[in-house]
């Protein structure tokens, strides 16, 4: 049986990695290295025990606990990176059709700000099909503007006037000002993957 010493910020990273009640420090240290834990001596203690700081010169123990604790994280890490792979996420391009959501015959029949805000969302919805619950992540500080009912709307601001997209089951905050709108429904583009020109351009019909 033999005893090391280790500083605090060792112990605690030792400590860490436990993962059953009783586990020692030496299994602990055996799992991460993938040593084998049959035939182990059982007169080991259940930790590390710390002899006199004599016994050892401390540039030397410095040395040895530097190797260890980076030879036991560079084994976790080559483990995890098996384990969990690390992939790149492809960012698909949006397949709806920007252009053909506005039709100025149609929206100028709508009623004021709020109907064509309400047609310009529903044109969306129509042409994103699946893809429209990226609404619900265009929120303000505090409230919702988008939710799928119309008392979630009510809930967030009982000002908000929430009126319902078209049949789609999405509901919308409807008493903000024409400006607040626009860039409501411009950020509700850029979700859905319109250029940020466009989608200002789109936005300046309401």
């Amino acid at each position: 049986m033999k005893y090391i010493e280790i500083d605090e910020e060792l112990y605690r990273f030792i400590a860490s990695k436990t993962e059953r009640i009783g586990e020692s420090a030496s299994d602990i240290l055996r799992r991460l290295l993938n040593l084998s834990v049959e035939n182990v001596d059982i007169s080991l203690p259940t930790a590390i025990s710390q002899p006199s700081l004599e016994s050892e010169p401390t540039t030397s123990r410095n040395l040895l606990f530097s190797e260890a604790k980076a030879a036991v994280e560079q084994v976790i890490a080559d483990q995890q990176s098996v384990i969990q792979p690390v992939t790149e996420e492809k960012e698909v391009p949006s397949t709806i059709d920007f252009d053909a959501i506005v039709s100025q015959h149609l929206l100028s029949q709508q009623k004021g700000a709020v109907g064509r805000f309400m047609y310009l969302l529903a044109s969306l919805q129509t042409a994103a099909h699946n893809e429209f619950d990226k609404v619900l992540n265009v929120q303000g500080k505090g409230r919702l503007y988008f939710a799928q009912s119309k008392q979630a709307l009510l809930n967030s601001s009982k000002s908000s006037n929430p009126k319902e997209i078209a049949a789609s089951g999405f509901w919308v905050t409807t008493n903000n000002n024409t400006a607040k709108k626009q860039t409501i429904l411009t950020e509700v583009l850029e979700h859905l993957g319109c250029d940020s020109g466009k989608a200002r351009m789109i936005a300046e019909q309401i």
